[in-house]
């Protein structure tokens, strides 16, 4: 029952132990990027002729987020957009210090990015809570650097948990929260009442720009499996299974007599692969891996994400015949079948200047790509080059010439080299068809 607070103490709590404490860890993140500025002159032989055709000076673009301290070395983590192309990087210290900072590893579809101050000097850091232990109504607080005025704190509750769709990343897996986070907070810390990191605070959902009170963060448990990678020196790999899932949506379920929707479909199992070798079929849905729940396919990619590669996940599937088992699979590195025999195209060709290589799990995964994806992908385009003015581009992947399957990287470059007149090519961009005809 709601009652009126019976002595002086119980008005006045307050969360500043816990800002004492986890606030010094929070950084400023300044990225600075050089953009050439093109001469507005440039490819107009009359004014060439008298202001010539020389690029101006490059300009500085900057961008401001925030990060987190993660280790007392100087290692913090913030989010892959903050820093993406950046030239220089400084980080700010929240009792105004500033240090020069490198990136150890970043990784766009994880939206997540790590780096090493330049010092020897030891540096407040938080430590990394277990994030499958939050639940819904946790109370949180969120740290950044808001529209750029310096350090803020504000509170909320855990609103939601396992949010997908929210398009900042592959994961598909984040904590929701209605701690107000505003441009400027990406990247900063989301904190539990043990002064623990819950999530790296990424995205908000709002139409003004400003808080509307729903906030996504990465949660933490994926923050430590990113940051065990950057300190091996590594790339952050995904296991490769060897399998394609899909929904399961309410037709399905009511077609496989289950109660209701949730789990992984699959859809597709290479042969091979660990999911084969582990007793997965078509058809089968994934429940659950290592114990925890899976509701949808997202679900599945974060839990296989964190498990960890060298290990093997316990996965309990409803089988074709509807009964349920339990299988054991290893979680290995993505392979390199077939080896990709990268070639750079030249000659009189419309594809001369492309890299163009075979497409493997290994080198799906370095281009961020699906690791289920084949075939002959583009792996660079040199500027100015007719391969560039064919409109290829990197990751792209061609699927036809003339109308027949290209089926190696040396098959393309063979049948490039024909000498003939009319090309008409067809490219899988993005799972979108693209055909282009050059007469």
């Amino acid at each position: 029952m709601t009652r009126v607070p019976a002595e002086a103490s119980e008005i006045k709590l307050s969360f500043a132990p816990l800002v004492r404490s986890t606030a010094p860890a929070v950084v400023n993140v300044y990225a600075a990027r050089r953009v050439q500025q093109r001469s507005p002159f440039a490819g107009d032989p009359f004014f060439e002729q008298f202001f010539g055709s020389a690029q101006r000076k490059p300009r500085m673009e900057s961008s401001l987020g925030s990060g987190v301290m993660v280790d007392p070395a100087g290692l913090l983590v913030t989010n892959n957009h903050v820093i993406e192309g950046a030239d220089e990087i400084r980080v700010a210290l929240a009792d105004g210090r500033e240090f020069d900072a490198r990136v150890l590893l970043k990784d766009a579809r994880a939206d997540l990015a790590v780096l090493k101050i330049a010092s020897s000097e030891a540096f407040p850091a938080v430590a990394l809570a277990d994030s499958d232990r939050t639940e819904i109504g946790d109370l949180v607080l969120a740290i950044g650097n808001p529209f750029g005025i310096g350090q803020t704190v504000t509170n909320g509750i855990v609103s939601a948990l396992a949010r997908t769709h929210v398009g900042t990343n592959d994961v598909g897996y984040f904590i929701q929260t209605d701690a107000a986070i505003n441009p400027g907070n990406s990247g900063g810390a989301l904190v539990d009442m043990r002064g623990e990191l819950v999530g790296v605070n990424t995205a908000i959902f709002s139409r003004s720009g400003g808080s509307n009170g729903i906030g996504f963060a990465i949660p933490s448990n994926m923050v430590r499996a990113f940051v065990a990678a950057a300190r091996s020196g590594g790339r952050f790999e995904r296991p490769y299974i060897g399998a394609s899932f899909v929904p399961v949506t309410q037709d399905i379920a009511d077609a496989l007599g289950m109660t209701r929707p949730l789990g992984a479909l699959v859809q597709g199992v290479a042969d091979g692969a660990p999911a084969e070798e582990a007793g997965l079929r078509e058809g089968d849905v994934v429940l659950a891996l290592n114990g925890f729940p899976i509701e949808n396919p997202d679900s599945l990619g974060y839990r296989l994400a964190t498990a960890g590669l060298g290990t093997s996940a316990k996965l309990q599937v409803r089988s074709t015949r509807g009964d349920e088992e339990d299988l054991t699979m290893d979680l290995v590195p993505p392979p390199e079948e077939p080896a990709r025999d990268e070639r750079l195209l030249d000659g009189n060709t419309p594809f001369a200047g492309a890299t163009v290589a075979n497409l493997s799990p290994r080198l799906a995964d370095e281009l961020e790509l699906p690791q289920s994806r084949r075939g002959v992908v583009v792996a660079a385009v040199k500027p100015g080059t007719p391969a560039m003015r064919l409109g290829l581009q990197p990751k792209d992947i061609v699927v036809t010439l003339n109308g027949d399957p290209v089926d190696s990287s040396a098959d393309l470059e063979r049948r490039s080299e024909d000498g003939r007149r009319g090309w008409k090519v067809e490219v899988d961009r993005g799972g979108q068809r693209l055909v282009q005809t050059i007469r």
